[in-house]
């Protein structure tokens, strides 16, 4: 299977990286506007670079293209590429708003192309080991849950997640992890009521999520957190109690950072404990779907889904009333 990357950064070189080293799977290009940045990837896995996907498409006969680019660009290169006939895994968030989204799935059905969404949290064994426990009824009904999710602020390094229009804050593209993860954990959103604060690289928001089944689940993100990137969440059912912190899992803390870019600043990428990269499992498991015609772990439709609750939760801070689905 011949796969092509689209963005050089943090992400795309992660992305990069791992269909490089991946049996059955043929890294045949990358490509990135900062052609500098193509270069440089394409030397450490082998591929060939191109500055445009224009370029890129009349060279190469490639089966999926991976889209790492700015959330702002998903919908332009998504459908660019399934125009194109390729199949498509595209980072999350699906784009910044729920029209460009379905227009985005509704642009690969008709070319006959597939779209995977990169909401990796599904994939930490840890989280997936939670779910697990909660579906056996290992502690019960589970009724609370608290997620908690915090880094330094990728704006230090890459400008555009500074602007709202473009990024989405804080909820947008970091809280949407924990979002997608207690939808498919505890079930479908009743109502949402969010809190943000913004103050140059501090952006901290607080989200609380009420369930159809009368779970209730708060979330909280943090950019500018002081410290290295760490996530938890919590969940307490009416016979026990399950949780992880990323801090108190590995005996061994490592802090990781993609590649700094001329000497500055880099988007950090949270790790995982344990022994496989949740990345590369993701990778693997969206191109297996494809050669198999099977089902992913995360949809199309669930990726639409935690865009809407993420707006929702945009449109209680900019109201300060609960927003109801």
């Amino acid at each position: 299977m011949k796969v092509a990357v689209v963005g050089c950064g943090g992400m795309g070189m992660w992305h990069a990286k791992s269909y490089a080293k991946m049996p059955g799977v043929e890294l045949v290009a990358v490509c990135e506007p900062v052609f500098e940045q193509a270069a440089n990837a394409a030397k450490l896995t082998g591929a060939t670079p191109y500055e445009t996907m224009d370029e890129m498409l009349a060279v190469e006969a490639v089966d999926v293209i991976s889209v790492a680019v700015p959330t702002y660009l998903h919908k332009e290169i998504v459908m660019q590429a399934a125009r194109a006939g390729k199949h498509v895994i595209c980072e999350k968030p699906i784009a910044l708003h729920v029209e460009e989204a379905k227009d985005m799935i509704a642009c690969c059905e008709e070319n006959g192309v597939r779209l995977f969404i990169g909401h990796v949290v599904r994939f930490f064994p840890e989280y997936a080991q939670m779910k697990e426990q909660i579906d056996s009824g290992r502690i019960g009904r589970a009724g609370v849950a608290n997620a908690r999710r915090a880094g330094g602020h990728p704006g230090e390094a890459r400008p555009w997640y500074l602007e709202a229009d473009r990024s989405g804050g804080v909820i947008m593209d970091l809280m949407i992890h924990d979002i997608d993860y207690m939808r498919w954990t505890l079930g479908e959103v009743k109502s949402v009521y969010g809190m943000n604060r913004v103050v140059g690289t501090t952006d901290y928001a607080l989200v609380t999520l009420v369930f159809e089944n009368g779970a209730v689940a708060n979330l909280e993100a943090f950019w500018g957190y002081p410290g290295s990137f760490r996530y938890a969440a919590e969940f307490a059912g009416s016979d026990g109690l399950v949780r992880t912190d990323s801090m108190n899992s590995q005996s061994l803390q490592i802090r990781k950072s993609s590649p700094a870019e001329h000497g500055g600043k880099a988007v950090e990428i949270p790790q995982s404990p344990s022994f496989k990269d949740p990345y590369y499992v993701e990778l693997e498991h969206f191109l297996t779907c494809i050669r198999e015609g099977t089902e992913p772990r995360v949809t199309v439709q669930d990726a639409c889904r935690a865009l809407e609750i993420a707006r929702a939760a945009l449109e209680s801070v900019r109201t300060g009333q609960a927003v109801t689905l």
